[in-house]
């Protein structure tokens, strides 16, 4: 109130204001000395604003009150994200305050570029989120699409980003995420450089980017700190690990049910060794053992850490040890699942993971009823989906449908980034060179 009501004369000679806008202009401007002041004109939004713990301002004469940004929320520091743990690389992660998480942008991307546009979600909630993208970059028609899903969403409570996730993705009946999360703020402002949205939610510290494809959710941010060779094994290792953890256990049941032939003779005899006295057929064996993992990682993840990680280790092998004891299960299918465990934990994106863990479960059907021509059908089925499914206009399994073969510089194998001149075209980018 000090500058308000002292520090500046309105009425001198020098500062005629004629209007009620030049006036609430010049006191907003050049005598308040607060921050993140705005007009409001409406009584309802008024008391959104009070509830937030913003401070109104009535000015006799004006027909507009002036919010002065005063809340104060209690917050945790910046920490590294556990989510996303990296050997090389920032360790920064957002919190649950949008307001250090749209600093965390600023401070990596120092350009008037950077497009902030603010929407109020949930009736009761009334939660706060900020689209973010680079003017000159971004696609115009994603932007716009962005903007439309957003406005078009009419619920009660917005608590968390997975909300607006799932209220604005493309096939909600498909097993694979649409929509890349991440607490990283180096991973958004890469993400933006190519020409993606990012939105960021009042209240967590996951920040979405559309559009996305499955190759961006096997790729790590550590992918471009190393040198090229690699983090281009280490790519080639993800994909053989996503094979792995959706395949293994349904090729397992279709060569021991269906094709022994297949199997090299010596190889056949081991594994008729071990699985002599197992009472069940493989399907059922293989269904035992997935189930049981699946419980114990679940328990892992609920329980507090220093414990949660004793249970998923030694409760895996006093299970697998146990089962094999007894002569329930064999000890190559102990090897089967632990090596689908083990490859499951190499996926980079948790929701990509959950889907293949999903999936996995329909590949043992498949396996089961028809040995590998049932495996084959499945595989060809999750294609078809694959191809058919759109991220915001974008192919989600972009750049092999539409194939672009400048787009592979940085697919299975990434090139030096000196070879990496453009951005990505299925992102269609105002401006398509990021290196000269």
């Amino acid at each position: 109130m000090q500058s308000l009501m002292f520090a500046f004369d309105i009425n001198h000679p020098d500062r005629e204001l004629s209007g009620e806008e030049e006036l609430s202009d010049f006191i907003a401007n050049h005598i308040l000395t607060i921050e993140n002041v705005k007009e409001v004109r409406f009584f309802k939004d008024l008391l959104i604003e009070i509830a937030r713990g913003n401070t109104a301002l009535f000015i006799d004469g004006l027909s507009v009150a002036l919010v002065l940004g005063t809340q104060k929320y209690q917050t945790r520091s910046i920490e590294e994200p556990i989510s996303e743990a990296l050997v090389r690389g920032p360790r920064s992660g957002f919190n649950e305050s949008l307001d250090v998480n749209i600093a965390l942008l600023r401070q990596g991307l120092t350009t008037p570029d950077l497009t902030l546009i603010e929407y109020t979600l949930g009736r009761r909630t009334r939660t706060k989120l900020v689209v973010a993208f680079m003017k000159g970059i971004a696609d115009p028609e994603i932007v716009s699409e962005v903007k439309q899903r957003l406005n078009r969403i009419d619920v009660d409570e917005v608590l968390e980003s997975g909300y607006v996730e799932q209220l604005i993705e493309d096939n909600p009946f498909s097993p694979f995420p649409q929509i890349q999360y991440t607490e990283r703020p180096d991973r958004v402002i890469a993400a933006l450089l190519e020409g993606r949205v990012a939105i960021l939610l009042e209240g967590t510290s996951f920040v979405l980017m559309v559009p996305t494809t499955f190759p961006m959710l096997l790729q790590s941010p550590e992918d471009y700190y190393e040198r090229w060779i690699p983090t281009s094994l280490l790519r080639l290792m993800r994909y053989l690990a996503a094979y792995i953890s959706l395949l293994l256990p349904s090729i397992y049941i279709s060569f021991v049910s269906f094709h022994q032939g297949l199997i090299p003779t010596k190889l056949a005899i081991s594994m008729a060794q071990t699985r002599e006295g197992v009472p069940f057929p493989s399907f059922i064996e293989a269904l035992i053992m997935e189930i049981s993992i699946e419980i114990l990682r679940e328990a892992g993840l609920r329980l507090p850490k220093p414990v949660g990680q004793t249970v998923g280790l030694v409760g895996g092998l006093v299970v697998g040890e146990a089962a094999v004891s007894a002569g329930i299960i064999s000890p190559i299918m102990v090897i089967v699942v632990s090596l689908t465990a083990i490859s499951s934990f190499a996926i980079p994106n948790y929701g990509a993971g959950i889907a293949l863990r999903l999936l996995r479960f329909l590949a043992m059907f498949s396996a089961a009823l028809f040995g590998l021509y049932g495996v084959i059908l499945f595989f060809l089925a999750i294609t078809i989906h694959l191809c058919r499914l759109e991220s915001f206009g974008v192919p989600y399994v972009a750049p092999t449908i539409p194939y672009s073969l400048y787009e592979w510089k940085d697919f299975i194998i990434r090139f030096p980034l000196r070879n990496m001149k453009q951005r990505p075209k299925m992102m269609n980018t105002k401006n398509p060179v990021r290196k000269k």
